[in-house]
């Protein structure tokens, strides 16, 4: 679908993944540095709770590729170990130590999970448009439940959740109408499953609260897009794309490149401080 312009010539839809409008609403600055400078600027080091997550993930993407009569819960602590990484850890033995807690939690998950209940996509990418916006994206699962599908993303941060997380991400929202759309297929419901706890955190969304998030999708966009343009016509940078500081900047993957940011943080955390089991040891001076 394409949008008319003012003198009737046809305007590009912004292209987008939920990412990468959250990334504008978080920090233009970083917006820029992430999609639109080239050459891109170098990034920090891997985050070790990133590659927590990720093998979690991938460990419980491969648990459905299991036969049946196999998806058990030290099943899912065998996909893990098979694929764990070191990317970010501070040594080895904090990498060892770290793969047994997440070990626990995959094997906890998936030992509460009912393997006959095959999920409707496992990493599946859904897509949808709008009249501005062309959105796609890669959900964790997409569950089918009686005649509607549900949305499922998988949370291993150690923070608590609340329903709150869920009713107010725009990530799962714009996921949950592109199911709809992609699987022609009712989604309404999206869950937050925060695998350290076993919590499940969930929403049911109606079309009015679905079409808060789009028009909400489509400012940020315009935001983005307008500024964008500008820049690609001799705007200056650092004034359409603002840093917006605060003391978060020191997990940004180019606070190096940014002094406001160092600024606001005290600078660059360390690779591995997002492990929250162990952060009052590891924000201590080196």
């Amino acid at each position: 679908m394409q949008q008319l312009g003012l003198e009737g010539m046809p305007t590009r839809l912004f292209s987008c993944t939920p990412s990468r409008l959250t990334t504008w609403l978080d920090c233009p600055r970083r917006y820029r540095m992430t999609y639109l400078d080239r050459p891109p600027l170098p990034r920090g080091p891997a985050w070790a709770h990133n590659t927590v997550g990720a093998v979690a993930h991938l460990a419980l993407a491969r648990w459905w590729d299991l036969p049946e009569d196999r998806r058990t819960g030290p099943a899912a602590r065998g996909l893990l170990d098979r694929a764990w990484q070191t990317d970010g850890f501070e040594n080895d033995a904090q990498a060892h130590r770290w793969k047994g807690f997440a070990g626990d939690m995959v094997e906890g998950y998936a030992a509460a999970l009912e393997p006959a209940q095959e999920p409707v996509g496992v990493e599946r990418t859904v897509a949808f448009k709008t009249e501005a916006l062309a959105v796609s994206g890669r959900v964790d699962r997409v569950d089918r439940r009686g005649d509607e599908l549900v949305v499922v993303d998988y949370k291993t941060g150690r923070s608590a959740l609340t329903e709150d997380d869920a009713r107010g991400s725009l990530a799962l929202a714009l996921y949950a109408l592109a199911c709809a759309r992609t699987l022609r297929t009712p989604c309404t419901k999206v869950e937050l499953h925060h695998l350290p706890s076993g919590r499940v955190l969930a929403w049911e969304h109606t079309p009015e609260s679905l079409d808060r998030h789009v028009r909400r999708a489509e400012a940020i966009a315009a935001e983005a897009a307008t500024a964008t343009t500008a820049l690609a016509d001799g705007g200056e940078a650092d004034e359409l794309f603002p840093a917006r500081p605060s003391p978060v900047c020191g997990w940004c993957d180019f606070a190096r490149h940014c002094p406001e940011g160092l600024a606001a943080s005290g600078g660059p955390k360390k690779p591995w401080a997002g492990l929250a089991q162990e952060r009052a040891e590891v924000d201590e001076p080196a």
